[in-house]
């Protein structure tokens, strides 16, 4: 009797099925395990996780069937699922939230039907394949839930179910197929597929749950009525309107105030800003120098403004400050800045706008009877704040002849807005500061309808991260929805265009009223040494003298910390432009 061909070809087929089984539960293995440890890029992890799914359902497709309708789902299945694997190897430049939904819908699909099989054939290990069923399904239902999940928890996530998956193929064709020894092999197989299950869905829970935990945040105090201005005010910018005790924060032997004063917004309308002033508990008769400092980046919400923080002075170089004020006697006074604490959109990075925030903060300064300070101001600030304080020296002269500069620190300043939009576009915290600047200036500069410019999958990014404060577990927060945004925030048309013209309109080019002090740590990933250099290079080429100091080692955050090489080295700076001494200037001494 002759055996029909077709007949032939289907038995051929099945009996490779055990063998084919195996060699895509090895793939599947060896690529969660790259997954999880090898150090790829957003895209890479697209094309990895993509293939995972298509050999997915190349296995989906040759699950073993016992009627017509279970065999019809399952080869259904597990065609849906390799396309959408391949369509997600293939275009690696989707958006997150569609990279999401397309890994959240497979991992459900294929639980639900792993538990559809289970109920209607049963097997001696059902248990097994439900928790398995179960933890694929957490896993989707994740992913769904949360489109900007953390990168990191998405690649632990999804490439531990491919190594658990990789494994019950794996064993499920080794008892398929062993022909000896059958009880002693089931046995190990099955101990070895519960226990991989069980920690698959351990691991689906907590990622569940930490996922909630990390990228929600925590709630941060509202500005409340002091933030509130009375309905008349002063016109003239610089005046205070009212000041309250800060109650939080404050080092041993200094005392320290809320402060709400009048200002200039961006567009040179009449506007309100708060802040903050500290001086020591003991204090003579005769003024104190005073000290402005311009924070960085803490976020572009009202809930974002330092003065509503519970360590307001902590941010950039907190510890310095706190040494100047309470060994030093000094004064100092902060800017919250437009936005942030009061009403208005806040000039994120926009240098003109904060140095007059930062300005009028020293005038209301010498308003405050509590106080007596001189009128003569050094100027700090940090990362946002060293471009901010750059940028309070030059417009100092114009905007507030009544405050005399006699000092100007940047520490790791963004002294080039363009320079750094471009080297850092597809980093985590360069990310992070675009979404900043495309909720904070599409608000400012509607024209250049900037929410409708966003690369595909940027704009969700965008929305949570505007609302997440850059200090504490929001920072965490802020950086970890960055990593979910799969593109850089603005396309590259829209760089070389009007926005990256104003970008570059940013840049502190000076004249300075007086020596200037930029410290760079050599090991900052967001302000890189490099690009400062260029910029003190050009300032140096241009007649400025620039005093440029670099410390080797040190990042962005480390280069502020109390323990920094900087930190003595600022106050004496310091301490020296209040007593007049020549500055220290570096031009001719630059490093290569």
């Amino acid at each position: 009797m002759t055996v029909p061909l077709r007949t032939t070809v289907a038995q051929a087929l099945a009996g490779l099925a055990g063998p084919l089984r195996a060699v895509i539960g090895l793939a599947a293995i060896g690529l969660g395990i790259t997954l999880v440890l090898a150090p790829l890029s957003t895209h890479q992890i697209a094309v990895v996780t993509g293939i995972g799914l298509a050999l997915a359902g190349i296995a989906a497709y040759l699950l073993p069937t016992l009627d017509g309708f279970t065999k019809v789902s399952a080869r259904v299945f597990g065609a849906v699922l390799f396309v959408l694997g391949v369509l997600i190897a293939a275009w690696p430049v989707g958006g997150a939230p569609w990279l999401a939904f397309l890994v959240g819908a497979s991992l459900i699909g294929h639980g639900v039907l792993q538990t559809v099989q289970v109920i209607r054939h049963g097997g001696d290990q059902r248990a097994t394949s439900i928790i398995i069923a179960l933890a694929s399904v957490v896993f989707g239902v994740v992913a769904l839930a949360w489109p900007v999940l953390t990168l990191t928890l998405f690649r632990l996530g999804v490439g531990a179910w491919f190594v658990f998956f990789g494994l019950q193929l794996v064993m499920a064709a080794l008892y398929r197929n062993s022909p000896t020894q059958p009880r002693k092999r089931g046995r190990v197989a099955r101990w070895s597929r519960t226990i991989g299950a069980s920690l698959a869905l351990l691991l689906a829970v907590g990622v569940a749950l930490g996922s909630g935990w990390i990228l929600g945040g925590v709630p941060l105090p509202q500005p409340g009525k002091f933030y509130t201005p009375p309905e008349s005010v002063p016109a003239e910018p610089g005046r205070l309107i009212r000041a309250e005790p800060l109650k939080t924060g404050l080092p041993k032997g200094a005392e320290g105030w809320k402060i709400l004063y009048t200002t200039t917004s961006f567009d040179g309308s009449p506007a309100i800003s708060s802040g903050t002033i500290v001086a020591p508990k003991q204090r003579g008769t005769d003024p104190l120098p005073l000290l402005s400092a311009s924070h960085g980046t803490t976020g572009v919400a009202a809930k974002c403004a330092p003065s509503l923080s519970a360590t307001p002075l902590a941010d950039g170089a907190g510890a310095a400050l706190e040494q100047l004020v309470v060994e030093q006697g000094w004064a100092a006074v902060t800017s919250d800045y437009i936005g942030l604490g009061t009403a208005g959109a806040h000039p994120y990075l926009i240098g003109d706008a904060e140095a007059r925030n930062v300005l009028d903060a020293a005038r209301a300064a010498q308003e405050f009877d509590a106080l007596d300070v001189t009128a003569e101001t050094v100027l700090w600030g940090h990362s946002q704040g060293g471009q901010g304080s750059l940028w309070t020296g030059q417009v100092a002269a114009d905007y507030a002849p009544d405050v005399p500069i006699t000092g100007i620190a940047a520490f790791a300043p963004a002294a080039d807005l363009f320079g750094l939009a471009e080297v850092n576009k597809s980093d985590a915290a360069g990310k992070t500061v675009s979404a900043y600047i495309a909720a904070t200036w599409a608000e400012l500069y509607p024209e250049l309808e900037l929410a409708s410019q966003l690369t595909p999958g940027s704009a969700r990014g965008v929305e949570k991260i505007q609302d997440l404060c850059f200090n504490g577990q929001d920072a965490l927060s802020a950086i970890l929805h960055g990593t979910q945004v799969p593109n850089q925030i603005f396309p590259d048309e829209v760089l070389d265009g009007e926005f990256g013209d104003l970008l570059r309109a940013q840049t502190p080019t000076g004249p300075f009223p007086a020596p200037v002090l930029v410290a760079q740590g050599l090991a900052d990933p967001l302000v890189k040494a490099e690009q400062q250099r260029e910029w003190v290079r050009d300032r140096c080429e241009a007649g400025i003298d620039i005093d440029y100091r670099e410390f080797a080692g040190l990042d962005h955050l480390s280069l502020v910390a109390e323990e920094s090489p900087l930190t003595p080295q600022l106050i004496e700076w310091t301490l020296d432009r209040a007593a007049g001494l020549p500055a220290t200037p570096s031009c001719d001494a630059l490093p290569e």
